[in-house]
């Protein structure tokens, strides 16, 4: 298992992106700067921070709020075989609230909560960036 990002759950995409890029001079990934996903890293080889937009992750779990009042962050854990990592946790008493489901043509996720209630996502890339 490799820790993927941190990721924050944000609701202005485009204030949050211009402070993690302006002021912090953190490097994005992309220069997605409306979002509603862009990934920002310190240096080379570091797993880095990610910005997801609010709504979007609202409608893939249909439960989080439009306002910051509940979920502000989502911990990324990339795993080679999310099926079997999906059994495995559930064995020893995970809740798996979504997934293991397609996310994107490059990745399938599986979303959970901790015993606090912060979001944990497991992330099997199925492509890597070319």
């Amino acid at each position: 298992m490799e820790l993927a990002q941190v990721r924050l759950l944000v609701t202005d995409f485009a204030a949050c992106y211009r402070f993690y890029a302006d002021v912090l001079g953190l490097k994005p990934q992309s220069g997605a700067t409306e979002g509603p996903y862009e990934k920002f890293s310190p240096h080379a080889g570091s797993a880095g921070i990610a910005l997801q937009d609010r709504a979007m992750m609202a409608e893939v779990l249909q439960e989080l709020g439009e306002t910051a009042t509940g979920h502000r962050s989502l911990v990324v854990l990339r795993v080679d075989d999310l099926d079997a990592y999906c059994a495995e946790i559930a064995s020893r008493g995970a809740i798996v609230l979504h997934g293991p489901a397609p996310m994107t043509e490059r990745m399938r996720v599986a979303h959970l909560k901790d015993p606090e209630g912060n979001l944990v996502e497991l992330q099997q890339w199925l492509l890597l960036r070319g």
